[in-house]
């Protein structure tokens, strides 16, 4: 059985196109998954532009943030069932005896493969998942909202996860794109006052924050992060990853606050950290996400707590992919969504 995906076929710029592909073969303790739907990521738009500083294994099917049903179970797995909804996420082959996994950081593994980059994606109609990445999605979430749990989860990683959020606490997000706002909104949940800062370009992306209760900066955010007593703000999810945005987090942060650093950027560092070491504050990488994450999203998403509609721009079938890409990508959407069916 062959059906249309979503492939990128080599590292050069604009090497994606749609092609037939064999359903994949499930393994003893895989199912297959019929994917209704696949959230289109940054990182897609990456390796569309051939801007990605990740290895790929080429050719391979995009999409790493879906949600379908199970069509089909492997001879060992237990506990799913064919008609079940889920979600999977991202970690497709880890190491689970390794030193990593053992500690329950499956997604630091240092082998790690995943989705859409190291092994095939879900931008298909079929795609093969290890039955150990997959959670139950509650019954009021939709096929559309349920793709994005895994940005969600990213966002819960490098906001809450790290435990330093209180209530009253003001923090600025740096990057007004998916995991920019999705930040601001987990921040927003806990208590937090949230300024998301963007540039000119941004200001559709910026009005979205505004749905999720976020104040939007055009520029400088330091005034607004020294309003209250001159020292600056609490924390600063740096969403954007570029040199630039982190010289401006360590700037607007206040004494013994902390930076999660979440966005990717290639680029050299070029200026001092003396203001780090000066100012005593945390610097923390965020990367991926774990079991107990995605489930506290889950929950979040299905008890109406999270609301994903302001960020989903529109849905699109696999030939149209192209337009889904371009829609981000000029900022027109958040994120765009593909259904394969």
């Amino acid at each position: 059985m062959k059906s249309l995906a979503v492939v990128n076929f080599s590292s050069e710029p604009h090497s994606v196109e749609v092609r037939e592909v064999e359903r994949p073969v499930a393994g003893p303790d895989d199912v297959i998954l019929k994917v209704e739907a696949a959230s289109v990521c940054g990182s897609d738009l990456h390796q569309w532009e051939g801007t990605n500083s990740w290895p790929v294994n080429y050719p391979v099917i995009l999409g790493h943030e879906f949600a379908g049903v199970v069509d089909e179970v492997g001879e060992r797995v237990t506990g799913w069932k064919v008609g079940d909804r889920v979600v999977s996420e991202t970690a497709a082959e880890v190491n689970m005896h390794g030193a990593m996994s053992r500690q329950g950081l499956y997604n630091l593994d240092p082998s790690r493969k995943g989705f859409g980059y190291g092994v095939n994606g879900a931008m298909t109609r079929y795609t093969k998942v290890a039955s150990r990445l997959l959670h139950k999605i509650p019954d009021s979430v939709s096929f559309d909202h349920a793709s994005m749990t895994e940005p969600c989860s990213v966002a819960y990683s490098a906001t809450i996860a790290p435990g330093y959020v209180r209530p009253g606490d003001r923090i600025v997000v740096l990057g007004p794109g998916p995991i920019g706002i999705l930040s601001g909104a987990m921040a927003r949940l806990a208590g937090a006052e949230v300024a998301i800062v963007g540039l000119d370009r941004d200001k559709a992306r910026l009005e979205v924050a505004k749905k999720y209760g976020c104040e939007v900066i055009i520029g400088n955010p330091k005034e607004w992060a020294q309003t209250v007593d001159g020292l600056g703000a609490d924390g600063v999810v740096d969403a954007a990853g570029v040199s630039a945005t982190l010289k401006i987090a360590l700037d607007v942060i206040r004494p013994n606050g902390w930076i999660s650093k979440v966005g990717w950027g290639p680029q050299p560092v070029d200026f001092s950290l003396d203001p780090l070491v000066q100012k005593n504050v945390r610097l923390e990488g965020s990367f991926s996400h774990n079991w107990p994450m995605w489930e506290r999203v889950l929950r979040m998403l299905g008890t109406g707590q999270l609301n994903l509609a302001p960020i989903l721009g529109g849905t699109f079938p696999v030939e149209q992919w192209q337009t889904a890409f371009e829609k981000m990508h000029s900022g027109e959407f958040i994120k765009s969504v593909i259904k394969p069916a």
